[in-house]
């Protein structure tokens, strides 16, 4: 059974290095949305037009989405593993144990922080000298070849209200910041906060800043980017499926368990959260935003790869 404990979730409370990696990745974030912003305007790129249906924007309120099992079924880590062995950064002999990661957290949804841990060391061990443009390029490919057709559509709908009333919409996770980022990109969203790994003239340095971004870390880092940018977070809604972002959750004013877990099922009904299901587009079409919510790193992420590149030690 003891080969089996990175299965049980473990809870952890925010700590200095949780508190490091949020604000890097609300710094990536901010960044990338100035740049994205520039590029636009430099090829004289029009903002999207206004709405037909009269809803009112409040710019200081914002989404915050969670992408595993949220907005996109299974794990991004282990979709962009799949798209790095096709690339021969890892060995046919490690695939097995690839695809049984993946099916069991789409099956049971679990995030374990020490098989999150296990998994980041030996990916930065495999990504450590690789170019930053190296890996933006391949994760491009990989989203076309594994992950478009993954996007939950009801999902999607809901974060598109979202920005059709107004508001700027942030993908959270553990997934490395340059995948986050291109997912977000490609879903027309405003940005991504995700984990962010070092990197020194452009090559990565096997090093995370902070930890993870997963648990109190989404938090922190949520909770940085609502202050560089003036936030109200009473205003913001926050979405996710896991127990694991209930610290991302109570942070906001409309917190939303998408299809949650037992645990944020419960956790969610006890404080008079709403529970919604928005992973097929029927049902979203169905429900449509509730009105409170309409007004109102490479390295770190290639976990799916560096879990299989332990199991060759």
């Amino acid at each position: 059974m003891a080969a089996l404990g990175w299965l049980t979730p473990r809870r952890r409370s925010a700590t200095a290095r949780s508190v490091l990696a949020g604000e890097a990745a609300a710094e990536a974030a901010r960044k990338s949305s100035q740049e994205l912003e520039a590029l636009e305007a430099l090829h004289g790129t029009a903002p999207a037009a206004e709405p037909d249906f009269p809803v009112a924007g409040d710019d200081r309120a914002a989404a915050f989405f969670d992408l595993d099992n949220t907005v996109m079924q299974g794990a991004a880590i282990f979709h962009f593993g799949r798209g790095l062995y096709k690339r021969k950064f890892f060995q046919r002999r490690e695939l097995a144990r690839f695809a049984w990661q993946q099916a069991w957290f789409r099956l049971a949804g679990v995030e374990d922080p020490e098989h999150m841990q296990d998994a980041r060391d030996s990916a930065l061990s495999i990504v450590k000298g690789h170019r930053v443009a190296e890996l933006m390029s391949i994760g491009e490919e990989i989203y076309d070849e594994y992950m478009a057709e993954r996007i939950w559509p009801g999902t999607r709908a809901l974060a598109q209200a979202h920005l059709d009333a107004g508001q700027k919409v942030w993908l959270v996770t553990a997934a490395p910041v340059e995948t986050a980022t291109i997912i977000a990109r490609r879903l027309g969203l405003t940005g991504a906060l995700g984990t962010v790994a070092e990197s020194v003239d452009g090559v990565y340095t096997g090093k995370l800043v902070g930890e993870p971004l997963h648990g109190p870390a989404k938090a922190e880092a949520v909770r940085a980017l609502a202050h560089a940018v003036g936030l109200d977070l009473t205003r913001c809604a926050a979405y996710s499926d896991s127990h694991n972002d209930i610290p991302m959750l109570s942070l906001v004013g409309h917190p939303y368990a998408i299809t949650p877990d037992a645990k944020l099922r419960k956790h969610a009904r006890a404080r008079e959260w709403r529970l919604r299901d928005y992973r097929t587009g029927r049902k979203a079409a169905k429900v449509g935003i509730p009105a409170a919510a309409g007004g109102g790193a490479i390295a770190g992420g290639t976990a799916a790869a560096g879990a299989l590149h332990r199991r060759r030690r």
